[in-house]
């Protein structure tokens, strides 16, 4: 008798809204990537932004398995207790659903990954903040030329050196994509988090990659790994083990 195909978790994905932004076909694209990610691995996405209806945010979170804060908008640094030092283009109610779908996340226990702005909205939620502007990380727009690209350090004996470096736990280099202008220092970095990715930068080493120090399945990675046409394959394992995470254990599959 052949076993049951396993359920699909439900991964909620926020994302930015295509028509605030510049180039609102562009920004769909974008966020698409983030939902065939998902996809690829055998989840399945629930895409929201600020605009979804007080209805559908609560029946999503209500039947949510993991979460994906996708990149975007500089966070509003009232987030993290700051005035405005070199932020831009920010979306206040966009931050309003990402905390709250944190939230909700977190008294779950669910898995959560972040990506770009979601890997600094995770340090900003939980208690850190931000560098509001760095030199030299900030490329050409996706879709607008080919990405900026530099080495990516990552800490051995971390989580994310054990998915990316299966066979080699003690780490090594990777070249990432970077399309960020803000970023996370040591100094920055909440408490509960630890780093596990480093890059430098005229502002000295920046943490680019963060997980929970208690090992509760939140990460966080300054690149962008579903853009992979500039990620190394490696990363498509972390968006595996994050899928397989919201899959919950073997008894609730």
């Amino acid at each position: 008798m052949s076993r049951p195909a396993p359920v699909a978790p439900r991964i909620v994905v926020t994302v930015a809204v295509p028509a605030r932004q510049p180039e609102p076909e562009i920004a769909a694209r974008r966020n698409a990537l983030y939902a065939t990610a998902i996809a690829r691995h055998g989840g399945e996405p629930v895409v929201i932004d600020a605009m979804t209806d007080a209805a559908s945010r609560a029946e999503a979170f209500a039947a949510m398995d993991g979460l994906l804060i996708s990149g975007g908008a500089d966070l509003h640094p009232e987030r993290y207790g700051q005035p405005s030092r070199g932020s831009m283009t920010m979306e206040p109610d966009r931050d309003a659903l990402e905390h709250e779908a944190w939230t909700i996340a977190q008294a779950k226990s669910l898995p959560v990954l972040g990506v770009c702005r979601g890997f600094q909205a995770i340090n900003a939620f939980s208690g850190g903040t931000l560098l509001q502007h760095v030199d030299g990380h900030q490329g050409p727009r996706w879709g607008q030329g080919p990405a900026l690209i530099h080495p990516l350090r990552v800490a051995p004996g971390t989580r994310l050196a054990r998915i990316l470096f299966p066979t080699n736990a003690r780490g090594g280099v990777v070249r990432v994509n970077s399309y960020h202008h803000q970023a996370v220092r040591a100094s920055d970095l909440a408490p509960g988090l630890v780093a596990s990715a480093w890059a430098s930068s005229p502002a000295g080493d920046l943490v680019e990659g963060l997980e929970a120090a208690d090992g509760r399945f939140v990460f966080g990675v300054q690149c962008h790994p579903e853009r992979t046409e500039s990620t190394p394959p490696a990363f498509e394992r972390l968006f595996g083990v994050f899928v397989d995470a919201a899959r919950g254990p073997a008894d609730r599959r």
